[in-house]
């Protein structure tokens, strides 16, 4: 059975060669590396994570909310790796600058997701330069000079 039905043609390689690059994609490993899409944590399975503020932003929230929810977009200090979190709470946003250290946290979304009317945002920030945000924010504490 030389040409049977499961063994490729003689002058087959054309279409194995296409085949197999098509089927690549399917292998999340390869798919990952290419697409630089490294891990789906960028905090690889640890609960908190350290960064340094890039810059402050609002995200305005999916339909059918309205509203800004204020953020910061963060390097993570362990790997490089860009991602943004929101700030909590009315008026924690004026606590946080350009260039402080953050410490975020994961939003609890199943499966590591954004939750409710978020576009992309997966983390929260719990401390700046190393004291609480909460406790910034009552005034019990005053913002370290980082």
């Amino acid at each position: 059975m030389i040409n049977g039905e499961n063994m490729p043609g003689t002058f087959a390689a054309r279409t194995l060669k296409k085949k197999r690059k098509r089927f690549k994609w399917k292998s999340t490993v390869y798919k990952r590396k290419f697409l630089k899409l490294w891990k789906k944590d960028p905090l690889a399975g640890a609960p908190l994570g350290r960064g340094i503020v890039l810059k402050k932003k609002g995200i305005e929230q999916k339909q059918p909310h309205s509203g800004i929810i204020k953020a910061v977009r963060i390097q993570l200090i362990k790997n490089g790796i860009q991602c943004t979190a929101m700030v909590p709470r009315t008026g924690a946003i004026k606590f946080i600058d350009e260039h402080d250290e953050v410490t975020v946290d994961g939003l609890g979304g199943s499966q590591g997701g954004a939750i409710g009317s978020m576009h992309g945002v997966k983390y929260k920030v719990v401390a700046v330069n190393g004291a609480s945000l909460e406790m910034i924010r009552r005034g019990k504490k005053e913002k370290p000079k980082g």
